[in-house]
């Protein structure tokens, strides 16, 4: 796909005339939606086009992705909405007039494609994309994101450093004195990349199971987000946090002094960052131009850096560090009955 060849510029003063009523007319459909926004923020262009992302992923962390974009594509307004996996999920399901849908929750965003709430998209940078980072044409990966462990160094002083589950499995229980009411966790019930982090590492390892039993003795703290918890681990309410997001603990390393990232070595989830055009989009053909300048990014072609490469955990890491695989197997603990079981053993092992 080429330019979209929208003509003419707007004077600065029609610029802001646009931008203050595409904010108002925007919000008023927003909260229209049945559903919980995080946060929001609008990005005029001089165009009365305006893109509508609903996405997973701090504005921090994105903003500078959108300007880039806009850099090249002046004419488009992107109107930036974020909101957790489950409200995302839960929006374009039902019905929510998005034009691009990025996500964390990988099994949420197939089960949507699925269902037939994706539009089919190609363009010669979906082609490139490899075999592993897109299915059906609906839906694409543009990151790979390992899950790891974060601690505070403070609170680890003294402590053997884990470097496998078992390992940390014998730490939480030797020193229940040091991490009482100080691990921090997702809660499944609440978050879909927590789900999906701990499901998959249920199938992988039944080390999941020793360790969640083991934290749900220790009244473990329970989160919606990475963000958070790592605020908490900086602050030193917690000691350690489990499976919070690799490039949100990387990006705090330099911020915030005594936090530190644990290297698990029996392996590692990988979650691939996902996007698609739900079948309700108004602007199919601005969001292609964003889904190529995302897929761009991912694939390593961006000019500056910014998103966590694709190719940085690809098929040629290993097994143990691969993506988990996009494809139907996602689906397995989406079905109810799987959910309710799953969930029912995980408030077993935490509310001990």
């Amino acid at each position: 796909m080429g330019d979209l060849g929208f003509s003419g510029r707007l004077t600065a003063l029609g610029r802001s005339a646009l931008g203050m009523l595409c904010a108002c007319l925007l919000a008023g459909s927003v909260a229209a939606q049945d559903f919980e926004i995080e946060d929001r923020q609008l990005y005029p262009g001089t165009s009365p086009v305006v893109l509508r992302v609903i996405s997973t992923t701090d504005l921090d962390v994105f903003e500078p992705l959108l300007l880039r974009f806009q850099d090249q594509h002046p004419e488009i307004g992107i109107d930036y909405v974020v909101a957790s996996s489950a409200e995302l999920h839960r929006a374009i399901r039902g019905g929510a007039t998005y034009d691009l849908a990025l996500s964390s929750a990988m099994d949420l965003q197939f089960s949507l494609a699925n269902d037939g709430r994706a539009r089919s998209y190609s363009s010669a940078v979906t082609e490139a994309l490899p075999d592993w980072a897109r299915w059906n044409d609906r839906i694409f990966a543009f990151t790979a994101e390992p899950a790891v462990v974060v601690i505070n160094e403070a609170r680890f002083e003294g402590l053997p450093r884990p470097r496998s589950r078992a390992d940390l499995v014998t730490l939480l229980r030797d020193h229940p004195d040091r991490f009482e009411g100080a691990v921090g966790t997702y809660d499944l019930r609440e978050s879909g990349l927590g789900y999906l982090f701990a499901t998959q590492e249920a199938r992988a390892s039944d080390a999941y199971w020793r360790l969640t039993e083991v934290m749900g003795r220790l009244n473990p703290r329970l989160y919606c987000c990475s963000s958070q918890m790592i605020d908490d681990v900086a602050s030193g309410r917690l000691a350690l946090a489990y499976n919070v997001l690799g490039p949100y603990a990387e990006g705090r390393l330099g911020q915030d002094e005594g936090l530190a990232i644990l290297p698990m070595e029996d392996f590692a989830n990988v979650m691939l960052r996902t996007a698609l055009i739900p079948t309700t989009a108004q602007e199919v053909e601005a969001a292609g131009l964003m889904l190529d300048a995302l897929l761009r990014e991912g694939m390593g072609d961006g000019a500056e850096p910014g998103l966590p490469p694709l190719q940085a955990r690809g098929e040629g890491a290993g097994d143990a560090f691969g993506p988990i695989r996009l494809g139907p197997a996602l689906m397995v603990y989406l079905d109810r009955l799987n959910r309710e079981s799953f969930l029912e053993a995980w408030n077993a092992a935490m509310e001990q």
